[in-house]
């Protein structure tokens, strides 16, 4: 420790400078500290601020962590508020303060630490002047925000800027009961989060009406009656009553122009491991300094108070005589939305794109503790590595247990850990905190593979990528999963039938396999791989899938001299409505009578869907039904469902800790059943139909009425089964070995379409060719080639796999066109048909 009594300046409080100041003092005794700060308060919750406009934090004083006078008291630091540092010289070791009442003086120093921070960036745009514009940096901007918000005539804001502080600011505004529009230049919001991820965040934004505008550029601001108005580059207006500017900070450090400091690019203070700066005995530690990526080793800037605090205590450290250095910054961080958490360390994808850094990615959704213990909710887990398996950077999103795992994370990267390290992890384990396979495990588990070459994967922005011709892309979920949402194009065999009809898949093609979270799809990619298939997973899922296809449901205002009066009728307005009962404006939901409840609490995708469905089975129509679901995707996964089973959502909406609470009304069935004409416009038209007889008049009359109905426009589903799989056989006949019974089977049934007999006047086989040459007298197509026209219309022709199975008829013996299929698939289909046939 030095011994000998120094001076010590410190320019700028709040986490880097007051973290100096109190950790120097417990050091050195005898040091002179004074510390500057131009503002009222030294050391403060700037992390806090929003949630003081939220009503999170009712009282101001709780947002002060130290003040003068107690820092005066308990550190003996000579604390000089309102003081405002504007010059430094270090060959004199001076530095020049201006204080309203002292006015310009200077101080000498023996070692002085540069805390200056960083303050928001204000474009240059016309208004941007504008009284009604506000920034978020420290107390005083808080309270002016605070004050106008509680104003009586305030019930509407624009924030401008998706990032960290925007995003807070806009959680907090909807929190405190304003009308809330956040206007993000880029695509997604928050910049450390991949798009999958982002994705989600802003979902949760929406779904608690803050509405989204993307990809939109503001240009000026100017007057609006009461309030204030904003320009955009598409030319189109918005007006609220104030706005929140939060586009990004830069560092303050213009007062070091022309002391010879070296400075980066953007204006940040240069420093080394020791947070020494080019300039002799003095040194820089927060918001205002370039760091070292921890993990790539280029200087970058990562204004976060956590490094700030760090930094603080090396550098007292390092004055005070003790060799501490600081090795760099991951950029670790956390945000509540909502009910949502979100949390990142290390690199994003963007990031290694950019530095050119050769990396695979996974994504695995497991639950926040034991599914079987209540309040279990979703995962989302991110992991970033290099083909070797060295940790990059990792992403979580999810209702609980989110910033455990990212933190855990963050440490592995921190000592240089590996995939197989977060797979050998031994974490905590209790039901209600963990699983005894943790997500984080579960992150390195799937890596792994990956790595080790036992799955190839795929992610969800490669399906654009996807040679049609030379693949085949294939859903392995149940049969209620497809039908309630899919990707486009893709052949469904669910994972548990796979190993019985691996001939439906041609093997000079490579599967590309999905299913709801990944984990059945690896299962999946292992049979296939061990059956000679080509074959990759894709990462996530479906889930992911979905959670990427997501796109704000916004219309913006147009630009219009006739603005209304009321300031937020002048916002941008959803096109769909995050509550479906919005229109009724829930006067009814409270005196709704429950029949049933169902908790799916701690049930991940596809569970609480398959629960709704069994649950529902055993009401009788009309009845209702109360869910509770902690799975995220439950949101959306109830409004697919209920729509595909013409059942009333009555109610749907996000409570605490992530939980999804539905009320479903059962369908009632039509009493008459047949469709009216203004039923009828309500339904996409089609048709579907049961193929069981295997005559030749039957067979035209079916393809007949199929091409009709396609011709109409309708889509059409042909289900062949038992005897009707006849009129799909190839031509010729292929030649397939068979059991016994299947060669009894082949000498009953006709080979192909062309042996088809009449259901009447069979005639030994006169009758048939009777009826194909009264056709071709009356030029009707023949059955062949209604079966042809059929396929170029687009009807789809399925077989019954259990009919194929009794019957041992092989796949290679059917057309190429048609799919074998259980009847799960056609009972989804004509539950969204309005014409149903049996043949």
């Amino acid at each position: 420790m030095n011994q000998q009594s120094q001076k010590v300046l410190i320019v700028g409080g709040v986490a880097g400078g007051a973290s100096a100041a109190a950790r120097l003092r417990r050091l050195d005794e005898h040091a002179e500290i004074i510390m500057f700060e131009k503002g009222p308060h030294i050391s403060f919750a700037n992390c806090g601020l929003p949630y003081y406009i939220g009503g999170s934090i009712t009282d101001r004083e709780r947002l002060l962590v130290q003040t003068p006078k107690g820092m005066a008291e308990r550190f003996r630091i000579d604390v000089r508020i309102q003081s405002e540092v504007v010059a430094i010289h270090p060959d004199t070791h001076t530095i020049q303060i201006k204080h309203p009442e002292r006015g310009l003086y200077e101080e000498t120093y023996d070692k002085l630490i540069l805390s200056p921070g960083a303050r928001p960036f204000i474009p240059n745009l016309p208004g941007n002047d504008h009284p009604l514009i506000f920034t978020v940096r420290n107390v005083p901007d808080i309270e002016r925000i605070k004050q106008r918000v509680t104003s009586e005539h305030t019930r509407s804001a624009l924030v401008v800027g998706g990032g960290f502080i925007g995003v807070e600011m806009a959680e907090n505004l909807r929190e405190a009961g304003l009308d809330v529009t956040l206007i993000e230049s880029n695509a997604q919001l928050l910049a450390p989060f991949d798009p999958e991820l982002a994705t989600t965040l802003a979902q949760e934004m929406e779904q608690h009406g803050v509405k989204l505008m993307f990809k939109q550029r503001v240009t000026g601001f100017h007057s609006h009656e009461q309030g204030i108005g904003v320009e955009l580059e598409s030319g189109k207006s918005l007006s609220a009553d104030l706005v929140i500017l939060a586009i990004g900070v830069m560092p303050d450090t213009s007062f070091l122009q022309s002391s010879g400091m070296a400075l980066g690019a953007r204006g940040h203070i240069v420093v080394n491991e020791a947070l020494e700066t080019n300039l002799p005995d003095i040194y820089a530690v927060g918001d205002a300094i370039e760091v070292k990526d921890y993990i790539h080793g280029n200087q970058t800037a990562i204004p976060l108070a956590g490094p700030a605090n760090k930094q603080g205590r090396i550098v007292a450290d390092r004055i005070a005589g003790l060799n501490s250095s600081y090795k760099g910054t991951m950029g670790t961080s956390v945000i509540k939305i909502f009910d949502l958490t979100g949390a990142s360390t290390g690199s994003n994808e963007k990031t290694l794109k950019r530095l050119s850094i050769d990396y695979q990615s996974v994504i695995v959704h497991p639950s926040s503790h034991a599914s079987y213990y209540p309040g279990a909710s979703a995962i989302t887990l991110k992991l970033l590595f290099t083909p070797q398996g060295k940790i990059l950077g990792a992403q979580a999103i999810g209702y609980e247990g989110v910033d455990k795992r990212i933190d855990d994370i963050a440490t592995a990267i921190h000592f240089g850990g590996s995939i197989h390290d977060l797979a050998e992890l031994e974490l905590s384990y209790a039901p209600p905190y963990s699983s005894a396979k943790d997500p984080v495990n579960m992150a390195g588990y799937a890596a792994e593979n990956i790595v080790s070459g036992r799955v190839k994967v795929f992610t969800y922005d490669q399906l654009a990528e996807r040679n049609h011709d030379q693949s085949i892309l294939l859903d392995v979920r149940s049969e209620l999963e497809h039908h309630n949402g899919h990707i486009p194009g893709s052949l469904h065999i669910p994972v548990d039938e796979l190993r019985q009809r691996l001939d439906e898949l041609d093997r000079s093609k490579e599967i590309w396999v999905y299913c709801q979270v990944g984990l059945r799809g690896y299962t999946a990619s292992q049979i296939l791989r061990q059956h000679g298939f080509e074959t990759k997973n894709l990462s996530g899922g479906y889930k992911t899938y979905r959670m990427a296809e997501f796109q704000p449901t916004l219309i913006i205002a147009e630009k219009s001299d006739n603005t209304p009066n009321n300031p937020s009728d002048h916002l941008p307005t959803l096109a769909v409505q995050a509550n479906p009962l919005a229109n009724n404006e829930q006067t009814s939901v409270h005196s709704i009578h429950i029949d049933a409840e169902l908790d799916a609490r701690g049930l991940s995708c596809p569970g609480p869907l398959m629960q709704v469905k069994q649950k529902m089975d055993m009401l009788a129509d009309g009845q209702t039904l109360r869910v509770q679901a902690s799975d995220p995707g439950f949101y959306e996964d109830i409004k697919a469902w209920t729509t595909m089973t013409k059942s009333t959502l009555l109610k749907l909406e996000h409570g605490k800790s992530g939980v999804v609470e539905a009320i479903i009304s059962k369908a009632i069935p039509q009493q008459n059943s047949e469709i009216s004409s203004s039923n009828a416009s309500e339904v996409d038209p089609a048709s579907t139909m049961v193929v069981f007889s295997g005559d030749l008049d039957k067979a035209i009359a079916s393809l007949i009425i199929a091409n009709g109905a396609a011709a109409s426009g309708r889509k059409v589903t042909m289900f062949f089964t038992f005897w009707g799989l006849t009129i799909i056989r190839k031509q010729p006949p292929q030649a397939i070995s068979k059991t016994t019974i299947g060669r009894m089977f082949d000498m009953m049934l006709p080979r192909t379409s062309r042996k088809l007999r009449l259901s009447q006047m069979n005639m030994f086989g006169a009758g048939p060719k009777m009826i194909r040459g009264l056709m071709k007298h009356h030029n009707v197509p023949s059955l062949e080639e209604l079966i042809q026209s059929a396929v170029d219309q687009g009807v789809e022709m399925v077989a019954c796999q259990m009919s194929m199975d009794l019957m041992n008829i092989h796949r290679d013996e059917l057309m190429d066109h048609v799919k074998s299929v259980g009847v799960g698939y056609y009972l989804g289909e004509a539950s969204q048909a309005n014409h149903n046939l049996f043949i």
